[in-house]
């Protein structure tokens, strides 16, 4: 995610402790959440795909998902 998104994230947030934001501010930080949400989900998912369990034996087992099973 751009840096100036995560920016925008976080004055929309540091505003609202302070005061009310307007139904568009609302609009575009709940946007800008699910937009770094998935973004964050995509990126520890694939995180997760490249992760392999090596037993003390020596072998070595990807990981799945619960998806998968």
């Amino acid at each position: 995610m751009e840096q100036a998104k995560l920016d925008r994230i976080n004055a929309l947030a540091r505003k609202s402790k302070t005061e009310a934001l307007t139904d568009e501010e609302k609009a575009e930080q709940q946007a800008l959440r699910q937009e770094y949400l998935a973004e964050f989900r995509a990126s520890f998912r694939a995180q997760m795909d490249h992760t392999v369990i090596q037993y003390p034996d020596g072998t070595k087992k990807k990981l799945s998902s619960k998806e998968d099973k």
